[in-house]
Parts: C-alpha cells; structure tokens; sequence
C-alpha cells in the first residue's frame, strides 16, 4: 500500500470535514425566523415616539398644555383664579403661559391627587426663568389650605443668584410626609442653563416604595440627595389638597397663611405640564426631554 497516497488522502478527508463542519455551524442571522423591521416605521420618530403624548399615556393623571387655555386636560378643570398670566408663542409645543408676577390656582380637589390613590409620582415640567438674587419661585404646589407647605413643593431658589447668572439654577423641591415632616432634595453640584429665552425640562421622580426622589433637569440626573427614606419618611398626599401653578398661598390676595415672604409669584414662562402617578424609567425622561426639543 502507498501509505504516502493514503496519508494525503485522509489528510484532505478531514481537511474537508472540518470546513463542511464550519460552514454548517456558521450562525443564522435570524435563528428564529423573525419578520423584517421596515425602516419606515421608524421614520419621523424620537427614542420610539412620535409624541410626548405617547409616554406611558395610562399613568397621566394630569396636564396642562397652556395652548389657549389653563384648563387640566384630563379632568377638563378650569382655575378658579388667576393674574398677571398670559399667553406666549413659540412654546415647547404650541403656546406657553407667561407669568409676570403671577399665578394659576385651583381650588377643588383632584381626585387623582388623594390619599389612597397617589402614591409615586413624576412631574415633568419646561420653564424659561432667570434668577433674581430676592425671591424664591414656586413652580407648581399640590398646596394644602391653610398650610404654608403643601403635600408637593416644585420650588426654584431663584434667590441665589442675580439674572445675569444663567449658568446655575438651583432646585429644591420638598414633599410632606406620612410622619408629617417634609422630604427634600438639591442640585447642589449639577445644575441646567437657564435663560429668558431659553427652555429648561425639569423632571421630579418619587417612588414609594423605595423612597427615592430625583431631579432631573434638561435629561440629566442632578439632585444630590436622592434616597429620603420609607416609612415615616415616605411621601403623602394629604387631603384636601389645592393646585398652585406660579405661587403659594402667601403670593396670592387674601390667601396668605403666614408671614414668610421667601417666595413671589413666578416671572417668566411653562409649558407641558405633566403629571404621572409613576415614577418614570430614566429613558422616558430622557424621551420626554428629546421629544420637547423637536417640538413633539
């Protein structure tokens, strides 16, 4: 026998299995036999969006759009007062309200805004305002009548810096608590640009079961001191409650609950107010903030 002959032979019979065995096990791109993605679908959308509206629409439990009116769409409630507002074009989406000195206020009790059925919550807001170096400004107050610190504070310490500091806006919400104290946090480091011509997102998270509660402002985390606690520490929405777009009751005539004078009613612009009983995922946040910037 010709062993040289046989050795080349099995040499290239198994040379052979090897890459009929590689071409066998080259992986399927599509193992599981999947359809196609039409690009088209995709077209004209934001981190899968077409709208802010299209972001956990079920959670929503309140919104106010400022396009021509002041009304809280969901419910269709309208203020029972307000001054000094206004509205302006050139909106993150339509129109704004503008505020000079001024503010929005309801009255009646929001279902949605009760005890047993508001638990976390997310509130995602746009703002153009400057600082003042004087006063503090109330963004948006689940006011309690009668009390100078309402179930949610939105707060702005526009008082830290004069206007012509655009480069840092401090935010310090605080919400009540089941043991009846208040929750804070700060952006004592991070901070967003501001400007009288230019929109901020602010976005406020709490969830109940963990006690955490963020600031994120133009998609960004800022606040410093995001982990307040459960238990007593834990947030609740006392009743009844009031809603104060602008102000508190110490910024409204004949509302006035105590003689502290930190804060005046908002000079300067918001938009899309949103209001969710979740706490949002941190890419919806960031969804919300892309969306706002093209205007969706």
């Amino acid at each position: 026998m010709n062993y040289t002959a046989l050795y080349k032979n099995s040499r290239t019979w198994i040379l052979s299995g090897i890459l009929l065995a590689a071409v066998s096990c080259k992986k399927d791109g599509n193992p599981n036999n999947l359809p196609g993605v039409n690009p088209g679908e995709y077209e004209g959308k934001i981190d899968g969006y077409t709208s802010s509206d299209e972001v956990f629409p079920n959670n929503l439990i309140a919104y106010w759009s400022f396009d021509d009116t002041k009304n809280e769409l969901k419910s269709g409630t309208a203020p029972a007062s307000s001054a000094n507002d206004t509205y302006a074009t050139g909106g993150v989406r339509g129109k704004a309200l503008s505020l000079a000195a001024g503010y929005v206020l309801f009255t009646n009790q929001f279902d949605k805004f009760k005890t047993d059925s508001l638990k976390s919550w997310t509130i995602s807001t746009w703002v153009k305002i400057l600082n003042n170096g004087s006063k503090r400004t109330m963004l948006f107050q689940l006011a309690r009548p009668g009390i100078f610190n309402g179930s949610i504070n939105f707060a702005l310490n526009t008082q830290s810096f004069p206007a012509s500091n655009t480069t840092t806006l401090r935010i310090q919400p605080t919400f009540s608590t089941i043991g009846g104290g208040t929750q804070d946090n700060l952006n004592n480091v991070l901070s967003p640009t501001i400007g009288a011509d230019k929109w901020t997102h602010i976005v406020l998270t709490y969830e109940f079961t963990t006690g955490v509660f963020n600031i994120w402002a133009d998609a960004v985390k800022v606040g410093a001191f995001p982990n307040r606690g459960t238990g007593n520490n834990n947030f609740k929405a006392y009743e009844p409650t009031q809603v104060i777009i602008g102000s508190n009751y110490n910024g409204i005539p004949g509302m006035a609950v105590s003689g502290d004078v930190s804060f005046a009613p908002m000079t300067g612009q918001v938009d899309e107010i949103r209001f969710y009983n979740r706490s949002l995922p941190d890419a919806h946040i960031k969804a919300l903030f892309n969306l706002g910037k093209a205007n969706k």
